[in-house]
């Protein structure tokens, strides 16, 4: 487990991140002009890149196969934002999906490392949801603003703790074990 120094240092920079993609994303969709728009949501989406990799850095020991697949996800979903911005072919799925699937997997692992508390977790399926109902822009429209107000919320909240959130020591935390991992393990010790 890397040191509470490191994971605290990380958890900082994914939340300036954070901060930076949410202001530069609201600002993206409420200027009028196209240009600072277009700039405006390209920088969130550079910016959401690195809150990616600054997550990775956070949660690979929790889960590194987990990990990445988030990681591989969110990138993506970076590039078909940047595709989608600049009008360019980028494929019949909006860049918001693939933030919900990093979203939900993200959750994932925030429940299994312990670092952040578990009620983040929870937020963040919400929002995962969320941004997968832009599979269907019948649905989007029906239930707005609901997909923008959990985003929102749940990345908000995840970015303030991020932000002012207190890492636990390393060791502390530790990943929960899986569903059947605590009885082999005392299995094991009683053989010993």
């Amino acid at each position: 487990m890397p040191s509470p120094r490191f994971l605290t240092a990380t958890a900082r920079l994914a939340g300036w991140c954070y901060l930076v993609t949410i202001v530069a994303g609201m600002a993206g969709a409420l200027v009028a002009a196209p240009r600072l728009s277009t700039l405006a949501t390209l920088l969130s989406l550079v910016f959401y890149a690195g809150v990616t990799l600054f997550m990775y850095r956070l949660f690979v020991a929790a889960g590194p196969v987990l990990a990445r697949l988030a990681a591989v996800i969110s990138l993506v979903g970076c590039g078909v934002g940047v595709l989608q911005e600049l009008e360019l072919p980028a494929g019949p799925v909006k860049s918001l999906v693939f933030f919900g699937i990093y979203c939900l997997l993200t959750s994932c692992l925030i429940w299994r490392s312990g670092l952040l508390p578990r009620w983040l977790g929870a937020l963040l399926v919400l929002t995962g949801l969320g941004w997968l109902s832009f599979l269907s822009s019948r649905l989007v429209h029906f239930i707005a603003p609901y997909p923008m107000v959990s985003g929102l919320v749940g990345e908000g909240a995840l970015t303030l703790w991020l932000l002012l959130g207190k890492v636990p020591a390393a060791g502390a935390a530790g990943p929960t074990p899986a569903a059947g991992e605590t009885r082999v393990s005392n299995t094991k010790q009683l053989i010993r």
